[in-house]
């Protein structure tokens, strides 16, 4: 700008103000020169016809004609009004289409004639309308030339608009001018064109004034076609400027212009500019405008912006440093506001030993308190500068940072604050320390750190303080892991900086060898205090973030420095939602008990948690009402410790056993004190708080407790926990009758009588959740077997297994034990037996020595059943458990005793595994067997007319020859069915029948091996027809029934054949008929081979089996037959030395086998050939051949009338 215009009188804001608001009594106020740059407006405003017809406009109207009456210049602007405007427009846009289709070449010009002398000369003697047309002329050609620039900046040179002297009479043409023709020359294009001619500011600031409506036009036409970057060109810089006078000129619209800027990501140097210029009119003690600017620029979400104004830095660097740069301004700006809140005794010098001495007086003070919250905000934005921006410190900037970081800030939340950004700032960028001066410096003050954690965390009532960032660092550094102490600072700045892992290595010396040695670390650690009442709402670097990083470099081990009790009172410290941290510690802690830090020093192991320790967290748990005193969170911690350690010692055995160390388990007496299962029903319901913790546990127990994770428990935990239950209870009235246990007990004891009020009782417990059950457990067990006996209601046995059930799902252990106790035999009762949970591990079948009658009462019947297949599923999990735990150990004292001889070390561990297996396989087998014989029916039942083939009855009809093993024939089914309701005694095995064979199902599907073994030792045949029909996963046994058949014992063939027979009836598929065809076969190949008593004993119970095989599989109809004929033939000849006859009975076999349907009528009635009646002594007299002789042609007759019904 030259000399003149800097010399120029803008339009004042009060000024622009008032002709915003036609304010008329302000515009009387203005002086002289004021009031002559706004001339064009108020002559326009006082004599063109107005819109507003009202009598207050009447009367402004007349004031502005009297404030303009003694104006001289008002006279040559209303000259200028008086034109004809609408010829002016055509002849320049006449001219404009001329200046195009010249290509844009200063010709001949319709506007202008020949002009005689310069155009200052022209204008100071023309009329007005020839001053519209030079200056119009002008304008446009300007504005033309704009256009087709593409951009570049240029400055145009122009008298007219650079002589001082006709600058306001050039000015009121050109506002006249814009005015009258705005189609013609927007005000946005004559904007732009005023930039590029000097003055460009001053006229653009005069042509807005007198019309004050356009100025957000302006403003934001001028900023969108603005340059990205501002200060690189000279263009971007007037640019600038001129806007930065447009908001001077109206202060109000600043913000909203500055808002524009960072919208278009143009003009970076207007934004900072503008906030330099504002002054608000409350000031802000806390934070200044332009610290807030600038930190919302490069700490805001927008990426974009972040970049734009990154690149506004680095390139202002770039250039010479120069006073007019407005990022030059800002940088002063910003040191002055830095300088202005440091300590006024601090100096540039470093403090000595006696002025430290003296710390806690003025000799040495602090950072004032209102100060605090404006230094932090500084220190974010330098970091925000130098990390994201780029910016290079001065000497100046970077001496006067390390001033105030290490300045010492107040015992408050924000004091705490500003210390943790100091201290990350010091780590982000370490170059600001270069003298050993200020090394010294920064050493002393994170001594002071240090020594005032404590009081720093117990003055501002914080729980995460700057000691536990300090101990995190430092333990970092310790284990060279820098690129967490880079995650730590950028978390605690709240941006993310690149930082280089070896810029920090002049911090890890000072830190590792001067500040904080390991030990240091360690013995501090243990001091500081838990964070009470931990969970995730607590944010920040707490305590717990640097004993876990001590634990996983194995510090405390190393130094011998006992953490146990710490990590104790933290776990008892916590509340939900749980700490993310909580989990991953106790980890690291188990590792750090059961693995040493280095295998020279085996013992360098940290302390379990003690039982007794454990034993108080749990001692106000399940069913004791009233406040705990320990949170449900911190219970499920200890439980997720004590599960986790047992998983771990038992995987890591063999290094323990290795290394000649045995660490102690957790005793069994421990672990039934706990409530494992409530534990984990209680946190199903707070999956969302707990995090991870509820799978986790969830795992442990599967692996560790499987009899806790039963599949059908959790299908009864639903009908227990789901909506209905809930439903019923919330109808429950809370005034309701409440029943003692004593209540309870006395009920039980005077049964039968009390049968109704017992009723009332147990109906009452059903409605209370499992959990308020609790304390009614007790007296529901130990009445047990008083409901065994007779004339006991069945609903009430019902209701007693409903309310175990529920009870099932908080305190599984302890109710099996008490269950178990209660159900024992009268005799064992007498004496006082009491089991263990360890000895119903250790022998399963406990469970099934109970009273007899519990085998005929299918409620109770049911728990004992329910309580059997957890202990058979709790025995695997104890002896595989006590395996790992002993083997290793054993194994190693074993190759300790037999060095030299090979191969021997590795024996023991296989016969170890097999004898496991083959104990598991005993437990399982017996189980089965002795359930089935359970199934049997007494003989009193058999007497009163029970049969187990009745399920069958509806499946296949009555086998012929069963009649000779006991059986019921199809006569006898009338009576069965009249003898039913006696007693109950029917449907009660029936009922004990089918729950049994629902177990033995799942036990099959769960191991198909118990399936083959119980099979393999054989049952009693007359269970067959039952264990077929209600075990349906049975049919598993096609499988291996040949392996069963190519047994020597004559036994376990004829049971295999008798077993196949059911099979193929029940399951007549292409498998069974397959195997159906090798017992035949098998069959064959025996007869040749068998002796004449082995033939007998072998073939009388099998007969029967071939008349199933036919009805299921009548392809087989000739095998079968020529079987049978062939038996009798070999069965002949033994006897053909006798007096007996037996030639007829063989070609009567022949007919049979020749001529099956011969034997039947025309009609189709009965046989032609019919047996002679024999009594049972004729048979029993006769020779075992003869008999076998009988029982083949009995078979025979058997297969057709079968077949023949079946048609």
């Amino acid at each position: 700008l030259t000399p003149s215009a800097l010399r120029l009188q803008f339009v004042s804001p009060y000024a622009f103000e008032a002709m915003q608001k036609v304010d008329v009594v302000r515009l009387a106020a203005l002086s002289d020169p004021e009031l002559r740059l706004l001339l064009p407006c108020l002559v326009r405003m006082a004599l063109c016809a107005p819109a507003d017809q009202s009598q207050s406009w009447a009367q402004d109207k007349k004031l502005i004609l009297r404030l303009l009456s003694g104006v001289e210049a008002v006279n040559s602007i209303v000259a200028l009004l008086s034109v004809d405007f609408h010829a002016l427009e055509q002849d320049a846009r006449k001219e404009q289409q001329l200046r195009h289709k010249a290509g844009g070449s200063n010709g001949e010009s319709i506007l202008v004639s020949q002009l005689q002398h310069g155009l200052t000369l022209e204008f100071e003697h023309s009329d007005p309308l020839r001053r519209l047309r030079l200056t119009l002329s002008e304008l446009l050609a300007i504005m033309n030339k704009v256009v087709d620039s593409n951009g570049e900046f240029f400055l145009k040179s122009s008298e007219l608009f650079e002589s001082p002297v006709y600058l306001e009479e050039v000015a009121d043409v050109l506002c006249i001018l814009q005015a009258e023709l705005p189609s013609l020359l927007p005000i946005i294009d004559v904007a732009e064109a005023l930039l590029h001619v000097r003055n460009g500011d001053w006229f653009l600031c005069l042509l807005v004034a007198n019309v004050p409506d356009s100025f957000s036009e302006v403003c934001r036409g001028l900023i969108k076609n603005g340059e990205r970057q501002d200060e690189e060109s000279v263009g971007g810089r007037r640019r600038t400027e001129a806007l930065r006078q447009l908001c001077q000129m109206n202060p109000s619209q600043a913000l909203n212009i500055r808002a524009m800027v960072v919208e278009e990501c143009h003009l970076p140097g207007l934004g900072v500019a503008l906030t330099l210029d504002y002054k608000p009119d409350t000031a802000d003690e806390a934070v200044s405008p332009l610290v807030s600017y600038v930190s919302g620029l490069l700490l805001g979400t927008n990426s974009k912006v972040r970049t734009w104004f990154s690149m506004f830095i680095r390139n202002g660097q770039q250039r010479k440093r120069e006073s007019s740069s407005v990022l030059w301004q800002m940088r002063r700006q910003l040191l002055l506001e830095l300088v202005a809140i440091l300590p006024r005794s601090r100096s540039t010098h470093v403090p000595n030993d006696g002025d430290m001495e003296e710390g806690g007086g003025s000799g040495y003070s602090g950072l004032r308190e209102e100060y605090v919250v404006k230094a932090s905000a500084l220190l974010r934005l330098y970091c925000a500068l130098m990390g994201i921006a780029g910016l290079r410190p001065t000497d100046e900037e970077a001496e006067q940072l390390l001033q105030l970081m290490t300045s010492r800030p107040p015992a408050t939340p924000a004091g705490v604050r500003f210390v943790s950004l100091s201290f990350c700032k010091l780590l982000a960028f370490p170059t600001l320390v270069s003298t050993p001066e200020q090394e010294q410096l920064m050493v002393m003050w994170l001594s002071w750190m240090i020594k005032e954690e404590e009081y720093f965390e117990s003055a501002a009532g914080v729980s995460a303080s700057f000691g536990e960032m300090l101990l995190l660092v430092a333990m970092y550094f310790h284990s060279n892991q820098l690129s967490s102490i880079i995650e730590l600072v950028c978390s605690t700045l709240g941006m993310k900086i690149a930082i280089k892992p070896s810029s920090l290595s002049k911090m890890k010396t000072i830190f590792t060898q001067e500040i904080f040695t390991e030990q240091v670390v360690t013995a501090h650690a243990v001091r500081v205090a838990v964070t009470n009442n931990l969970s995730a709402n607590i944010t920040g670097f707490l305590p717990i973030h640097c004993i876990y990083q001590l634990l996983r470099s194995r510090a405390f081990t190393k130094h011998k420095v006992s953490i146990k009790d710490w990590i104790y009172r933290q776990l008892c410290e916590t509340t939900t939602p749980i700490h993310t941290q909580l989990i991953p510690l106790i980890d690291a802690y188990i590792n750090s008990i059961l693995t040493p830090a280095s295998k020279a020093n085996p013992e360098a192991t940290n302390q379990p948690i003690t039982e007794q320790e454990i034993l108080n967290v749990f001692q106000s748990s399940a069913g004791v009402r009233g406040r705990q005193r320990y949170s449900i969170t911190t219970q499920l911690l200890i439980l997720y410790y004590i599960l986790s350690y047992e998983e771990n010692l038992l995987a890591s055995t063999k290094q323990l056993a290795l290394m000649q160390r045995k660490p102690k388990s957790y005793s069994a007496a421990l672990m039934d004190q706990i409530p494992i299962k409530y534990l984990v029903t209680q946190a199903q319901g707070l999956q969302q708080e707990l995090g991870g913790l509820h799978s986790a546990l969830l795992r442990l127990l599967a692996t560790n407790y499987p009899h806790l994770c039963l599949v059908e428990d959790w299908v009864c935990e639903e009908e227990v926990t789901g909506t209905l239950p809930l439903l019923r209870r919330m109808m429950l009235p809370s005034n309701t009758c409440r029943y003692t246990q004593s209540q309870l007990h006395q009920a039980f004891q005077k049964l039968p009588s009390s049968s109704p009020r017992l009723m009332r009782i147990l109906e009452h417990l059903t409605l209370l959740s499992p959990g308020d059950l609790i304390p009614y457990a007790e007296a529901l067990t130990a009445s047990m077997a008083l409901l065994l006996e007779p004339a006991v209601p069945r609903r009430i046995l019902q209701t007693l297994n409903k309310l175990w059930m529920g009870l099932n799902t908080v305190m599984p252990r302890r109710l099996w034990v008490m269950t178990v106790n209660a159900l024992q035999p009268s005799a064992k009762l007498l004496r006082q037996q009491r089991y263990t949970q360890n000895d119903l591990m250790v022998d399963p079948l406990i469970v099934l020595r109970c009273d007899q009658r519990v085998y005929r009462c299918p409620p109770l019947m049911d728990i004992v059943l329910h309580m059997l297949n957890g202990y058979l599923l709790a025995s695997k999990a104890y002896l595989h458990s006590h395996l790992k735990e002993t083997a290793d150990f054993d194994r190693q004292s074993q190759t300790v005793s037999n060095l030299g001889v090979p191969g021997q070390p590795d024996t023991p561990e296989v016969t170890r595994e097999e004898l496991k297996n083959a104990l598991l396989s005993a437990q399982d087998s017996a189980a089965v067997q002795i359930l089935l014989e359970v199934c049997l029916p007494t003989s009193e039942e058999q007497q009163l007319g029970a049969n187990t083939e009745s399920l069958l009855r509806s499946i296949r009809g009555p086998l012929p020859g069963k009649s000779k093993q006991g059986s019921l024939g199809p006569s006898a089914r009338g009576s069965v069915e009249d003898t039913e309701p006696e007693g109950g005694l029917l449907s009660d095995l029936r009922e004990v029948q089918c729950l049994i064979c629902c177990l033995l199902h799942q036990m099959f599907i769960a191991d198909p091996n118990i399936a083959k073994l119980v099979h393999f030792q054989g049952y009693p045949q007359a269970l067959l027809p039952l264990t077929v029909a209600g075990i349906p996963s049975i049919h598993i046994c096609l499988d291996f029934i040949p392996e069963l058949l190519a047994q020597p014992q004559l036994e376990k063939q004829i049971f295999a054949i008798q077993l196949l027979s059911y099979l193929c009836t029940q399951y007549a598929l292409p498998k069974s008929l397959s195997v159906a065809r090798l017992a035949i076969s098998v069959m064959g190949t025996l007869l040749t081979v068998l002796t004449r008593a082995k033939r007998f004993s072998f073939f009388m119970p099998i007969l029967p089996c071939l008349v199933a095989f036919c009805q299921a599989f009548p392809p087989l109809y000739d095998d079968v037959a020529a079987l049978l004929v062939q038996v009798g033939q070999v069965c002949a000849s033994d006897v053909a030395t006798k007096a007996r006859d037996i030639d007829p009975l063989i070609a009567r076999l022949q007919y049979l086998k020749e001529k099956p349907q011969g034997v039947v009528t025309p009609g189709g009635g009965s046989s032609k050939l019919t047996l002679p009646q024999r009594t049972a002594e004729e048979l029993g007299g006769t020779d075992p051949d003869v008999q076998l002789c009988y029982c083949v042609e009995a078979t025979f007759m058997d297969i057709i009338s079968s077949t023949l019904h079946g048609l």
